[in-house]
């Protein structure tokens, strides 16, 4: 799968043009397309500026010579960024393996075009199939969050840190819940994860413009189904 994120992630480096600024996404996916983007800065001598979703992407940035602005400076044109799964029908994503989702969420939602790259192992029918949702807490809440996640027919676990002791701390400072529960309508349970005291971002993101996918036999577009409506 190496071959095929790096293709996606040359791909979406070519969508970028000079002035634009950029949403970094986060992932192996993404720091991909932070170094392809690195080498057409460099190379093409393009005035280009990152806005990253983490501190990981903000590292990556700065290593492969992509200057950074803030949002307080600039408007996002577009966001690249990777998903743990992709609903293939709605483009629906759960995001958040690696703990940057908040983040991630406010750059993505907050760019006029937003792009996902992924391989083509991350393609699901059904949005949770091989994921649980990340949602990141306020620490002071995590027992009330808990209880909520369990009322609504949710498997919450605190994600744990590996060679650390205790909980993963994100770079807001805040507790991942992961939880195992049925998406029947992804749309409204990101709003209702959201309306839960303690609560400061879920993993579900549903505002995605399109997904390119790397592939055995190349690089392949993916846009939304329409409904089918009512004659």
């Amino acid at each position: 799968m190496e071959n095929a994120k790096s293709l996606v992630a040359k791909e979406a480096a070519k969508l970028i043009e000079d002035g634009m600024v950029v949403g970094l996404g986060s992932g192996s996916t993404a720091g991909l397309f932070i170094m392809e983007l690195g080498k057409r800065i460099q190379e093409e001598e393009l005035t280009v500026f990152g806005v990253p979703t983490s501190f990981e992407a903000r590292m990556l940035a700065l290593q492969y010579g992509v200057p950074l602005v803030s949002l307080d400076e600039y408007d996002v044109d577009i966001a690249v960024d990777g998903a743990d799964e992709v609903e293939k029908d709605t483009l629906y994503l759960i995001k958040g393996g690696g703990g940057c989702h908040t983040q991630e969420k406010i750059v993505d939602y907050s760019a006029k075009e937003f792009v996902v790259i992924v391989d083509e192992s991350k393609l699901v029918n059904k949005l949770g199939e091989k994921y649980p949702i990340p949602v990141e807490v306020v620490p002071f809440a995590y027992s009330v969050v808990i209880k909520e996640l369990i009322n609504m027919g949710g498997n919450p676990t605190i994600r744990l840190g590996e060679r650390k002791r205790g909980p993963i701390i994100t770079d807001n400072g805040n507790m991942i819940i992961d939880v195992s529960m049925d998406i029947d309508n992804a749309e409204k349970l990101e709003k209702e994860l959201n309306s839960i005291p303690g609560v400061v971002e879920n993993g579900i993101f549903t505002k995605v413009d399109k997904v390119l996918v790397g592939t055995a036999k190349g690089v392949k577009t993916l846009k939304k189904k329409k409904k089918k409506g009512k004659k």
